[in-house]
C-alpha cells in the first residue's frame, strides 16, 4: 500500500492509519511497538530508536523491511537528523533564523515527525495556536511561509 503510490505521490498520514488499522486486525493484531520489538528482539544493532511508537514509524519498519534502509530507527529520529541535516544547508547558504522562528521550526519539525507533513491550515491549531498560530506564522516567515512549509515536509518526509 505505501509503495503503490508513484514516487513523491505524497504518502498522507491517513496512509498511515489506514495500514495501522489493517495490521491490527485480527488474526495478527499487530502494533507499530510489537513490530519494532519483533525487528529489536533478534538484532538490537540494526535497530535505533527509543521510546514510545508513533504511527508514522510504520514508514520506517516497511523501508527497514523491503530492504531500502540498513537501520531501523524510529521516523522521528530520522526526521530530527534530516531537520539539522536541512539547518545546516541553510546555514551554509547565508540563511539564518531568529530564536523565534528556530522555535517555530522546531514546532513544525514535530509536526512533520507526527503527521509525514505540514499544510498552512494546521498552524492554527496547537501546539501552534498557542504560540500565535498561522497569524505569527506569517509575521516570523512573510511570503515565503507556504514555500517554507512545503520545504519542510519534502526535505524531512522524504
Amino acid at each position: 500500500m505505501l509503495y503503490s503510490q508513484p514516487y513523491g505521490g505524497g504518502l498522507s498520514y491517513a496512509d498511515i492509519r489506514e495500514l495501522a488499522n489493517a495490521i491490527k486486525r485480527p488474526p495478527h493484531r499487530w502494533t507499530p511497538d510489537a513490530l519494532w520489538e519483533a525487528y529489536e528482539t533478534p538484532d538490537k544493532s540494526k535497530v535505533r530508536g527509543s521510546g514510545h511508537r508513533v504511527s508514522t514509524d510504520l514508514v520506517s519498519l516497511v523501508r527497514y523491511t523491503l530492504g531500502e534502509a540498513d537501520v531501523l530507527v524510529s521516523y522521528p529520529d530520522l526526521v530530527n537528523e534530516r531537520f539539522e541535516a536541512w539547518l545546516m544547508q541553510q546555514s551554509n547558504a547565508g540563511r539564518t533564523f531568529s530564536q523565534e522562528q528556530a522555535a517555530y521550526l522546531e514546532m513544525i519539525k514535530d509536526r512533520v515527525a507526527t503527521n509525514l507533513g505540514i499544510e498552512p491550515a494546521e498552524l492554527a491549531a496547537p501546539p501552534f495556536s498557542t504560540q500565535g498560530g498561522l497569524g505569527k506564522a506569517r509575521q516570523l516567515f512573510g511570503t515565503d511561509l507556504d514555500a517554507l512549509l512545503a520545504e519542510l515536509s519534502q526535505a524531512l518526509a522524504a
